[in-house]
């Protein structure tokens, strides 16, 4: 598991403090590039994943505790981003597009879309 650390100093005349923050990296890794549905314009989400990863811009996304981190590849090497996450993203609320799955819309028609449809056809035909 990766972390990274933040170290702030802050110094005063006569006065010394260090803030150490870990960050701790995900681990989400892909064989070969995943599967996504789109859930928004230009937004799309990894289908039934337990994690919500997104791909946006290019660059894949995920946010854990508040924190967002992204990567290039399905292969890894998440990043820590603490400016430009995609404003898209961020008004996301956590949670809503774990294991998201496509949903394929359904008229109603036995058919799947072969049938007759309403408004076509003589008054009668059923």
């Amino acid at each position: 598991m990766k972390r990274v650390a933040l170290l702030t100093f802050v110094c005063a005349s006569t006065a010394l403090a260090q803030v150490k923050i870990d960050i701790v990296l995900p681990t989400i890794v892909f064989e070969a590039p995943p599967a996504l549905v789109v859930v928004q314009p230009g937004v799309q989400v990894v289908e039934d994943f337990d994690d919500e990863v997104f791909f946006v811009d290019g660059w894949y996304w995920c946010r854990r505790d508040g924190r967002w981190f992204r990567t290039k590849t399905h292969r890894g090497g998440w990043v820590y981003v603490e400016r430009g996450v995609p404003v898209s993203l961020v008004k996301l609320p956590p949670g809503q597009y774990r294991k998201w799955k496509k949903v394929e819309k359904y008229d109603g028609d036995d058919d799947r879309g072969r049938g007759k449809k309403k408004g076509k056809g003589k008054k009668g035909d059923d």
